[in-house]
């Protein structure tokens, strides 16, 4: 990680919703393996015990990996795996309770969608990252709330105008694929996450590190 970040800058995987673990596993490894610097694990569907071991065993991956492993929008779930950080959605819980339960040494992230003003409000309350999308049009979520380069360019601008070393990274997600990426880096992106861009890729590994050589270009 980058000593003045406060989350890896480079390629930040988000896990599709695939209920096979082992698939999933393979995938992850193969992005890793092509410079993925962190994975947040994002999963709507099945029992809690399915997800709970899906959670284990990627978290161990992620491990073995050297990677980042953040657990999307349940922060019950994040503590009780240990994982690195979670992330939050606007109606996904309190910043602010998510630090005291993870204490300094974890990640919290959060959406702003295209809000600087959320972005400002995170900020306040010590986050490691503020994400702004959908930057592009996403088939994962195809009705979510477009963001702008501008959005980019202004949260870089809150994250920088905290004066802090370590400083809070500005995350781009939503509709991003190695062909679209680099004008998000341009206006400021410090991490991409990608979904669909990276995991139903021909070459995931491929993919990830056209990714990773964005972001050294």
């Amino acid at each position: 990680m980058s000593t003045s970040l406060r989350f890896p800058r480079g390629l930040y995987g988000i896990t599709p919703e695939w209920s096979n673990t082992e698939q999933l596993i393979i995938a992850v490894a193969e992005a890793a393996q092509g410079g993925m610097v962190a994975l947040q694990w994002r999963r709507k569907t099945g029992l809690r015990s399915e997800q709970m071991a899906q959670a284990l065993a990627l978290a161990e991956c992620c491990k073995q990996h050297g990677i980042l492993f953040i657990v999307n929008d349940n922060l019950q779930l994040a503590l009780a795996i240990d994982a690195d950080g979670v992330h939050l959605g606007r109606d996904d819980g309190s910043l602010a309770e998510a630090r005291r339960a993870l204490g300094p040494s974890k990640i919290v992230g959060c959406s702003c969608y295209n809000e600087p003003e959320l972005a400002s409000l995170a900020l306040s309350q010590d986050v490691d990252y503020i994400a702004f999308g959908a930057m592009y049009p996403s088939r994962v979520k195809p009705d979510t709330t477009m963001a702008t380069l501008d959005n980019l360019r202004e949260g870089r601008r809150l994250a920088e105008g905290q004066g802090h070393t370590p400083r809070a990274a500005v995350v781009a997600i939503g509709g991003i694929t190695a062909d679209n990426a680099a004008p998000l880096i341009q206006a400021g992106a410090d991490s991409i996450a990608l979904i669909s861009g990276l995991f139903e890729a021909p070459d995931i590994q491929a993919s990830a590190a056209r990714c990773r050589d964005l972001f050294r270009a």
